[in-house]
């Protein structure tokens, strides 16, 4: 098989978990998501871009030309025996303006969309083969939510403290609960 060639479509089976620690048949995944190889690199590149722009790039400190006032000489030029000024904004004065301080800029770095694709098909295969994928039915029974019931069940399935729920729009319990 050469590089260029597509690989076949295998499928993986994760079991549909139900409440009770019980399971409820079985669902394929495709290979091409759920098999593909982890590239560390490329995950840390996408995770920092998504850190990055999330910041609010709002710091910001006043030069010499923003701090108010400052307009006149405050003495004149020779004959005093002190070093010559020409503002009392300069840096060096208190109340004068900060030199290379923090200004407003944006952090966010631009992220193809097929390595942002990679990386998520990175970590899905990741988290496939560690067992950490889980497919549920229902988060809770009914249409009645219920966080408690909704804590109890990823309790079962999981004992980390940290999930990541999927749920569609349409699952409103899912989503109170």
């Amino acid at each position: 098989m050469t590089s260029l060639e597509k690989k076949t479509d295998t499928k993986l089976t994760l079991d549909v978990k139900v409440a009770g620690g019980k399971t409820n048949g079985t669902v394929d995944l495709p290979a091409e998501i759920f098999d593909a190889p982890a590239n560390i690199a490329l995950l840390h590149q996408v995770v920092v871009a998504q850190l990055a722009a999330a910041r609010q790039g709002t710091h910001s400190t006043k030069t010499r030309g923003e701090v108010r006032g400052g307009g006149k000489k405050p003495y004149r030029q020779k004959g005093t025996g002190r070093a010559r000024q020409g503002s009392t904004r300069a840096p060096q004065f208190v109340g004068g303006g900060t030199v290379h301080g923090p200004q407003p800029r944006d952090y966010s770095q631009r992220t193809p969309k097929k390595m942002k694709a990679a990386a998520l098909r990175g970590a899905l295969s990741d988290r496939t083969r560690s067992e950490r994928l889980h497919v549920i039915t229902e988060l809770v029974a009914g249409q009645t939510p219920s966080t408690k019931v909704a804590k109890s069940f990823l309790a079962e399935i999981s004992d980390r403290k940290k999930v990541l729920l999927v749920v569609g729009r349409e699952d409103v319990a899912a989503w109170k609960s």
